[in-house]
């Protein structure tokens, strides 16, 4: 019974946001707070490692979705409260809220965002006592707690309803893929056209990375699954295993960069500079090419320097083999791509249709007949159809509910930020320590970007440094794009830079080698992460491919160049004088602008 729960809850949830979707406008109040009740038991019960964890999570579901289901169902009187906080029930009802959402971002993630929620929430409690410029007048306790979570504001702001209109709709695109034959169509592309190459093997990694990332949205979770395929491969031909484990470290941390999904942060972003989907789209694409670029060539030096082999003809699919498991992603990207740019409907509508799609062909199959025919395709048993349903319903609730989590305790954050003043403040501390200078200020961001995304996943980190850092950017002559993708890229950052990242850990795992030596070579290879924001800032042009195609592709060609120059003086030269004339002559292709 209890295996068919969770299948079940999954289809409950994806029921749930596609309805959304085709139901006109829902109250935030009702579909909000009914997002994080389906989120509650995934985390409580699902995730729970023991017996004691598990019985505390089911006391903790039961608690939270009745405050959930209290909001939703009063929705309309709560409404007219504006924030305020009605008789004692109240009170209790929010003060669990608050405490729920922190516990259950400890559960989803770790430790480090319910920390920074908890002091956040203690600033807003107790910042009136603080003397200066970083205090604040204080607030009643009814309205501080009312504000964050009976109204649309704080637990229910704009950041939640992403996850829950546009989040979750991909995320469901993504389990369905997944649990079909796509990732094997992204792997026979990627081998089909890179594995003959020297270094055919890493090059597979980078293409097939870049592919399933796109859809995966997490560095993580992409290399443990593309690197069960490559870093076996990879070490079956010789290749040193630091390298094996960094290219794949590598190459997966792009996926959140690569449209057209680029994981929860694209959505993030609409909602937070206003731009369209589509248009983060098109400033990214350029940027996010440019860095498999970078490591694309990356592979080529360490290639030479180690002499690394290609796959061999018969360990390469037949190019039947690749245009049939291609179709199983090229089918769902091509309504989604159709959707939002052809029949002009918005990204969640295009995404689910696409899921439509998707769903078709997990009833469909390959299997292997003869060495001289070795694709069949037809239409599957229901049983394995039934199989592969219940792992996307299955893999779309968790992973609703993991980024629910996130969300919900990053919008705890904002809240306390902006009903304190807190975010001004701090941007008005960059301003001053920057000396009112861009590059200095750009330089603090990065590092604070760092710092917090080695603690909290990369959407958390963007979310709380482009809030009390992008206003001082775009003060200091920034478009809102340029600021957001900045920071978004430096978040990421943590993914391959030591002492915590995550990729580089698995990894190193997989491959049984040093974390550290793969850590080094991971930052030789992805060079290109932390270049090509700067090189955003140094050439505007390169993220305006809608508005200026000419001088995008211009703009990005003399940055390729530059990263060209730079990864190959990093990797390739045993003189210390060739590494510095690359280095020199690739920061100034990089960083001296275009002058038409």
């Amino acid at each position: 019974m209890i295996s068919y729960m969770w299948p079940l809850l999954g289809a409950i949830s994806i029921a749930f946001h596609l309805g959304l979707i085709f139901s006109g406008l829902v109250p935030n109040l009702i579909a909000r707070p009914l997002h994080m009740a389906l989120a509650l038991p995934w985390i409580f019960i699902f995730f729970a490692k023991t017996p004691n964890a598990r019985h505390s999570g089911l006391v903790l579901s039961c608690i939270g979705f009745i405050s959930c289901a209290y909001l939703a169902w009063n929705a309309d009187a709560i409404g007219d409260q504006y924030g305020y906080l009605e008789g004692r029930l109240q009170y209790w009802i929010a003060s669990a809220l608050i405490l729920i959402v922190l516990e259950m971002a400890r559960r989803a993630i770790g430790w480090p965002l319910p920390i920074v929620a908890a002091a956040m929430l203690a600033y807003g409690l107790y910042g009136d006592h603080i003397s200066g410029e970083f205090g604040h007048p204080g607030m009643p306790l009814g309205s501080f707690l009312g504000a964050l979570t009976f109204s649309e504001g704080g637990l229910w702001g704009s950041l939640t309803g992403v996850s829950v209109s546009i989040v979750a709709i991909f995320v469901i695109l993504g389990a369905v893929l997944n649990a079909g034959e796509a990732g094997q169509g992204f792997m026979n592309l990627a081998a089909a056209g890179a594995g003959h190459l020297k270094g055919g093997a890493a090059k597979v990694s980078v293409l097939s990375s870049a592919l399933f990332g796109s859809i995966s949205g997490s560095a993580s979770a992409n290399v443990a699954s593309t690197g069960a395929v490559t870093l076996p491969a990879m070490t079956r031909l010789g290749y040193p295993k630091a390298l094996a484990g960094a290219v794949e470290a590598v190459a997966s941390s792009g996926g959140q960069i690569m449209p057209p999904l680029m994981g929860a942060g694209a959505f993030v972003m609409v909602e937070l500079t206003g731009v369209p989907y589509t248009g983060i789209m098109a400033a990214a694409l350029l940027p996010a090419i440019l860095y498999f670029v970078a490591v694309w060539i990356g592979v080529n030096a360490f290639a030479s320097r180690h002499d690394l082999r290609a796959i061999a003809q018969e360990d390469r699919p037949s190019m039947r083999q690749v245009l049939v498991t291609s179709a199983f992603f090229v089918v769902p990207f091509g309504v989604l791509l159709w959707g939002m740019f052809v029949s002009g409907v918005t990204p969640q509508y295009a995404a689910c249709q696409a899921i439509v799609a998707a769903t078709v062909l997990l009833a469909i199959g390959t299997k292997q007949t003869a060495q001289t025919s070795p694709q069949a395709v037809g239409l599957l048993p229901i049983q394995a159809f039934a199989g592969r349903l219940v792992d996307a319903c299955t893999n779309a609730g968790k992973q609703i509910a993991t980024i629910a989590s996130i969300i919900l305790c990053a919008s705890l954050i904002i809240g306390v930020l902006s009903l304190t003043g807190l975010g001004i403040k701090i941007t008005s501390l960059i301003l001053s320590a920057s000396g009112g200078q861009l590059w200095p200020a750009l330089l603090l961001t990065a590092l604070a970007c760092l710092i917090l995304g080695m603690e909290v996943p990369t959407t958390a980190a963007y979310v709380i440094c482009v809030s009390v850092a992008g206003p001082a950017l775009q003060e200091l002559g920034l478009s809102a794009i340029q600021a957001h993708l900045f920071v978004f890229w430096f978040a990421l950052i943590s993914t391959i830079t030591p002492p915590v990242c995550g990729p580089v850990f698995i990894a190193a795992a997989m491959v049984d080698e040093n974390w550290l030596k793969v850590a080094g070579s991971a930052m030789a290879l992805g060079i290109g992460l932390y270049l090509i924001p700067l090189g955003m800032i140094a050439n505007p042009s390169l993220i305006e491919l809608v508005e200026s195609p000419a001088r995008a592709i211009a703009a990005s060609i003399k940055v390729g160049i530059g990263l060209a120059l730079i990864s190959t003086g990093v990797i390739a030269p045993k003189s210390i004088l060739k590494r510095i004339v690359f280095i020199l002559l690739g920061l100034i292709f990089i960083f001296v602008p275009l002058s038409f």
